[in-house]
């Protein structure tokens, strides 16, 4: 069984035009900032729930209700 050789892959060079037409294309480039303003939401939600289960801040959120639902 004999071989065959591949030929060598050669990188095309870099120039200014290629350069602009490739860093041109934006696609993707909305899913990528959805993504990262999810995980930033996501991070400000935990954040949110370690602060919303400590004690001092639950006994001053039910005095808040208390006090809104009170009638004078």
């Amino acid at each position: 069984m004999t071989q065959r050789s591949l030929p060598p892959t050669s990188v095309p060079r870099l120039t200014r035009a290629r350069a602009a037409r490739l860093f041109a294309d934006e696609s993707g480039a909305a899913t990528a900032e959805y993504a990262i303003a999810t995980m930033a939401a996501v991070a400000f939600a935990g954040l949110l729930v370690i602060i919303m289960r400590s004690d001092e801040v639950r006994g001053i959120l039910t005095d808040l209700v208390r006090r809104a639902l009170t009638v004078q």
